[in-house]
């Protein structure tokens, strides 16, 4: 089984296929401004220092899943302009905020300047569960325990804290990326929870994936793959594929000693009831 896209995590860091919560009236930003971006470019979702967050070339689903820390499959209904429209959002607090701050305040934002209403249920999926491959519980070649706190430098940047450097490969010390380039997709992340590689292999498997592991803390992990569909942006020119490359499927329990087992299983659902164009600012 070949791969056409995956989910690509955003700094705005999200975990497992948690319940969608109603919005927070309380909870909202001093000053917001939403633009319907024409001009393209790389999309990302971002809790800056200071008490910013902002949004750059993102269509409406791919806010709300941000915003609600769940994947799109959980996302039901919506308007038809839900993955067509993008928009770019800036928005101020005037104190700094963590990351369940953030997605009430955007939660409310939507909701404000959307006009977007939601209601939850529960719908029986199809699923895939992450599993450990090896019956002792041994880890692949290619992933092992991270020694960087991840959940203390996220409440650092929160805090008003630097952003941190960089690693080598061009990852932040607490993040994951994937890319695909000319017929090889690569997962490369550092300091990565299993719930947020779970979340990541949803666009690439087709289905919800859920973290069964038992594996606590954050692990440093690369797996390449062979992977149909266009590059990514920005990707460097590849070698070749290898025709017979390992499916995802195969490199994970290769590489990373995990194991993507079928099944399924109650997942809560976000419905939308409405939602509006933003009037521009």
């Amino acid at each position: 089984m070949r791969i056409t896209a995956l989910t690509v995590t955003l700094t705005l860091l999200a975990a497992g296929v948690p319940r969608a919560q109603a919005p927070d009236p309380a909870a909202a930003f001093d000053v917001a401004s939403v633009k319907l971006n024409k001009e393209g470019g790389p999309s990302s979702v971002r809790v800056m220092p200071g008490g910013m967050l902002t949004v750059t070339n993102n269509n409406l689903r791919n806010i709300i899943r941000n915003a609600w820390n769940i994947t799109n499959d959980q996302i039901v209904g919506g308007p038809d302009w839900l993955d067509s429209d993008r928009f770019d959002i800036t928005a101020k607090a005037s104190q700094p905020f963590g990351q369940d701050q953030a997605r009430a305040m955007l939660q409310a934002l939507l909701a404000d300047r959307f006009g977007l209403a939601t209601h939850n249920e529960t719908r029986e999926l199809p699923v895939y569960l992450l599993v450990l491959a090896r019956k002792d519980g041994a880890l692949g070649p290619q992933m092992k325990k991270a020694d960087v706190d991840c959940a203390a430098l996220f409440a650092s940047v929160a805090a008003g804290g630097k952003m941190p450097e960089r690693l080598p490969n061009g990852n932040l010390p607490c993040g994951i990326s994937v890319r695909l380039n000319q017929g090889q997709g690569v997962v490369t992340g550092n300091g990565v929870a299993m719930e947020q590689l779970a979340r990541n292999l949803v666009g690439g498997v087709g289905r919800i994936v859920v973290d069964k592991t038992g594996l606590a803390g954050y692990y440093d992990i690369n797996v390449t793959f062979a992977a149909d569909g266009p590059p990514s942006a920005g990707a460097p020119a590849a070698p070749a594929p290898d025709p017979g490359g390992a499916s995802l499927f195969t490199a994970m329990q290769e590489q990373l000693g995990l194991k993507l087992e079928p099944g399924r299983a109650p997942i809560s659902v976000l419905v939308i009831d409405r939602a509006t164009r933003p009037a521009a600012d």
